[in-house]
């Protein structure tokens, strides 16, 4: 963008987002600071590294009016409880394992916010997110960031292509420390806050300061704490369960289950049964992955190679993926990948592991293949 057009900033309240807004307007933009209020006023989480509370509209009010742009606060409690809060409790119920953060980048800040930052008249919408934005030939590409120990592009995989030509990531090629410099070097009021983590509408706990999802799970779907059996493979019953909500695929603590000839791990969760299914570490393995509502940021139709991350914290995997009809696609692995959970995304990367190529839902995985 040339010098001088407005562009929206998104300022949760953290380091992050402020520093891109205060980047923006020592570069010359007509910035714009929007926070969203996805709580109640008085019923924030509360506790340190948690986002989008009260305290956290406070901050981006004060680093708004300490580089001098105008800050407006959006409610926008019931969407983000319908379209985040709502699907996450869903997905557990149905045996999943969501990521809740992915929901609220896709149905709320890059929907409806984009929308509203249109509104204001913005050529463009700038996050705090550290991921880059690269013109390409073929026109707007989203890259991991510089610093890989801080990206974030497995989060934005549900990003389109008309969405990334709008958006901006000015943190992208920056280091946290770099961030934080800066933020520092302008006064600003959060440049040492703790960075948001664990997933921020889960409400802390008294014996554990990250909190338990299950309590909104169990609020918002009662039939998720419906107790039922664990199980073998081979239908053996084992032991019992309090609710399937208390597990995820690849999980071996908290089973209470003791006196086996090796340890048991969770291999699947049976909803409709409220059956939790354990086996041997050696069944966690699969080769074969089924994904639903693909989202294509590169060109496809036929089977390519590529990079693939089956969780957030895992280094991208060769694989071959192949598209489906309906929005579907199956990815092949060169090499089997341990406790892959449905609820999860799997995201494809080029050869390099830097271009974000798309990604989708994991529906299943297969058992890895035998070798002959």
């Amino acid at each position: 963008m040339s010098k001088g057009p407005r562009i929206v900033a998104a300022m949760s309240g953290g380091v992050d987002s402020s520093v891109t807004a205060a980047l923006l307007k020592k570069q010359g933009y007509d910035v714009v600071g929007i926070t969203l209020q996805l709580y109640p006023e008085d019923k924030g989480p509360a506790r340190a590294g948690a986002c989008c509370a009260g305290a956290d509209i406070y901050d981006a009010k004060a680093v708004a009016e300490k580089i001098g742009i105008p800050h407006y606060v959006l409610d926008y409690e019931s969407r983000f409880k319908k379209a985040v809060i709502e699907d996450f409790a869903d997905s557990y119920a149905r045996g999943e394992t969501p990521i809740p953060c992915v929901q609220c980048n896709q149905k709320v800040k890059f929907a409806d916010l984009l929308d509203t930052a249109r509104e204001l008249g913005a050529q463009a919408m700038a996050t705090g997110h550290y991921v880059r934005r690269v013109e390409g030939a073929g026109g707007a590409e989203l890259h991991a960031a510089a610093d890989a120990a801080r990206d974030q592009s497995y989060f934005l995989f549900a990003t389109t292509q008309a969405q990334l030509d709008y958006l901006r990531f000015p943190l992208g090629d920056l280091e946290k420390t770099q961030v934080r410099a800066i933020a520092a070097e302008l006064g600003l009021v959060n440049a040492q806050k703790p960075d948001s983590q664990d997933i921020c509408f889960v409400p802390p706990t008294s014996d554990s300061k990250r909190g338990r999802y299950t309590a909104i799970v169990n609020r918002l779907r009662p039939d998720a704490a419906r107790p039922g059996e664990i199980v073998t493979l081979d239908g053996a019953v084992v032991g019992r369960h309090d609710g399937i909500a208390n597990f995820t695929v690849g999980q071996r603590k908290g089973l209470g289950l003791s006196g086996n000839e090796e340890p048991l791990f969770v291999l699947k969760l049976d909803a409709v049964n409220a059956r939790v299914v354990v086996g041997p570490r050696a069944a966690l393995g699969s080769s074969s992955i089924l994904l639903r509502a693909v989202n294509w940021l590169g060109a496809h139709g036929r089977p390519f190679e590529a990079r693939v991350k089956v969780r957030s914290m895992r280094p991208p995997v060769a694989a071959t993926v192949t598209p489906l009809a309906a929005g579907a696609a199956r990815v092949e692995l060169a090499m089997p990948e341990d406790a892959i959970a449905p609820g999860q995304a799997c995201v494809f990367y080029d050869a390099n592991g830097s271009r974000v190529l798309g990604g989708g839902w994991i529906v299943g995985a297969e058992p890895m293949r035998a070798v002959a």
